[in-house]
């Protein structure tokens, strides 16, 4: 009897034991439950484009860092996919059902995976979270996920599209580095006054500006071009009067050479619009080269328009849920984790050549002394950065957007190189084009 009073006691023992081990998360537990396994698609180089070596190295330290708070959970990506590729094997994945529970995506890409009902409306899931707050994030990363009202993303990272300037040439001219609020017309003045044949021989060898596009002018003067469907444009008015007529005033200064990227590289130009991360991809960090040498460089947000703002365009990295996955719950959790986690955002600027999406992190003292580290200059401005992200235009979500586009840019260019006045051609060009859109939405 003793003996068998015994042996009751040991099995007690062990049952309460495994019921501690299993509860408490011991690495014992793994052998009595379960693991929910996570899949996440990622492509193996840069997002910017830009050989880093450090493709992966912010997901690795996530995935570490998750698993260790979430016993029971095994996060696991696809590697090896190349950038160029990643869509259409996203793509391909979807339509044979073997896509991963999460995927990062590009925004341009966001309606066509939300029209094919292949991403999971976040939108319900966010309002009944108590412990998501939106708030943290820039407010225009947030819309970069958005179509038709809905949440189908949550930003990853960004990168808002700045004004680059030489400032050794401003130096040298005598003029004013221009405030954050400057408009089309400092712009435009600048210009006229540093260009110029500063060697005498006939020849204009320094110029104002290169790489200003009509989306840059049209985005700081407040131009909305599309309805929300892209079902009508909208290519009449003076906002887009006068971004077309800063545009050819500014051509018409450089008397025929087609200023280049070159040329700036080499210091002959004073501004050049570029996004955020290629400026940090070309200075002083661990494997990238200094591209601009010789002369002092700043950036300035956008120039705004009579009718607009000093903003430009948010290019972003989203992160999306297969809306057939297995683990929604678990996985959503991990979307949080990922995009939230100010320790992984963090890492952005060191890994990576964007613009994390919560506020803290971008503006934090560490970030800032990561930054001008990076730049190589005690003149770079946080808030130049962070207001550049916050008030960022999204681009538009909407089925045949880019093809839109390219009748916008030819209406433009035809424009600039016809005879005809801006008004005339404007109105020519907004009839073409909504006959255009008009033909498509009816097939």
């Amino acid at each position: 009897m003793k003996k068998r009073n015994r042996i009751l006691t040991i099995c007690a023992i062990l049952v309460l034991a495994g019921t501690i081990l299993f509860l408490t998360g011991s690495p014992v537990s793994g052998f009595l439950r379960k693991e929910t396994v996570i899949t996440i698609g990622a492509f193996s180089d840069s997002y910017w484009e830009v050989q880093n070596g450090y493709s992966y190295q912010i997901l690795d330290d996530a995935i570490e860092k998750y698993e260790s708070q979430h016993p029971g959970i095994r996060i696991e990506y696809v590697s090896g996919v190349m950038k160029e590729d990643y869509n259409e094997w996203l793509s391909e994945q979807i339509l044979k059902g073997t896509a991963p529970d999460l995927f990062f995506m590009p925004e341009e890409n966001l309606c066509e995976f939300a029209q094919a009902d292949a991403i999971e409306d976040l939108t319900d899931r966010m309002n009944d979270d108590a412990s998501f707050y939106k708030d943290r994030y820039y407010t225009a990363a947030i819309r970069s996920g958005v179509y038709e009202g809905a949440v189908y993303a949550l930003p990853f990272e960004c990168a808002p599209r700045l004004m680059f300037v030489n400032k050794t040439i401003l130096d040298q001219e005598r003029i004013a580095m221009p405030d954050g609020d400057w408009t089309f017309n400092d712009l435009y003045q600048i210009c006229r006054r540093v260009t110029k044949d500063s060697d005498g021989d006939g020849s204009l060898d320094q110029f104002g500006i290169t790489g200003y596009t009509y989306e840059d002018a049209f985005c700081g003067n407040g131009v909305t071009l599309f309805n929300e469907k892209g079902t009508e444009c909208y290519f009449t008015g003076e906002r887009i009067e006068e971004s077309i007529s800063l545009l050819e005033r500014l051509k018409d200064l450089n008397q025929g050479y087609s200023v280049s990227e070159k040329d700036f590289d080499e210091g002959n130009v004073v501004f050049m619009p570029m996004l955020f991360s290629e400026y940090r991809a070309y200075k002083p960090y661990p494997l990238s080269v200094k591209k601009y040498a010789g002369f002092e460089w700043q950036c300035l947000p956008m120039p705004a328009g009579s009718y607009g703002e000093n903003v430009s365009n948010l290019d972003t990295l989203l992160l999306a849920m297969n809306k057939k996955g297995n683990h929604k719950k678990e996985a959503y959790e991990f979307m949080k984790f990922l995009t939230g986690d100010e320790e992984i955002q963090s890492e952005i600027f060191t890994y990576s050549e964007g613009v994390s999406v919560l506020r803290n992190v971008t503006e934090s003292e560490q970030t800032l002394v990561q930054l001008l580290t990076d730049s190589g200059s005690g003149s770079f401005q946080i808030d130049t950065l962070s207001r550049a992200v916050e008030q960022a235009a999204v681009y538009p979500n909407f089925d045949g957007y880019e093809d839109a586009m390219k009748e916008v840019e030819e209406a433009v260019a035809d424009i600039l190189n016809g005879d005809a006045n801006i008004s005339t051609g404007q109105i020519i060009w907004n009839r073409r084009i909504n006959a255009i859109l008009k033909e498509k939405n009816i097939k």
